[in-house]
C-alpha cells in the first residue's frame, strides 16, 4: 500500500513538471480607453473602461510576433 502511494505521488509530480515545461508566456495586447482613446500595452485588461485594440504581440513594447520560417534540408 505504501509503495503504491509513493508511486502515485511520483507520477503526479512528473505530470505536473511536464505540464509546466510546456507552458508559454501570456501574449501582450494593445488596450484602448473607452473614455479618451489612450492606448496602453498590457497582458490583461487595465480595468472595466478598456477594450482590446490589437494583438497578440511578442513582448511588453507590443512588438509584432516574430515569424519563423522553416527551410527544408535537401
Amino acid at each position: 500500500m505504501r509503495m503504491l502511494l509513493c508511486f502515485q505521488a511520483a507520477w503526479a509530480s512528473a505530470a505536473l513538471c511536464c505540464g509546466l515545461a510546456l507552458a508559454a508566456p501570456a501574449p501582450w495586447y494593445h488596450w484602448r480607453s473607452k473614455v479618451d482613446g489612450h492606448r496602453v500595452c498590457a497582458q490583461v485588461s487595465p480595468g472595466p473602461g478598456w477594450e482590446r485594440d490589437g494583438g497578440p504581440y511578442e513582448g511588453p513594447m507590443c512588438q509584432p510576433r516574430r515569424r519563423v520560417f522553416v527551410i527544408p534540408m535537401r
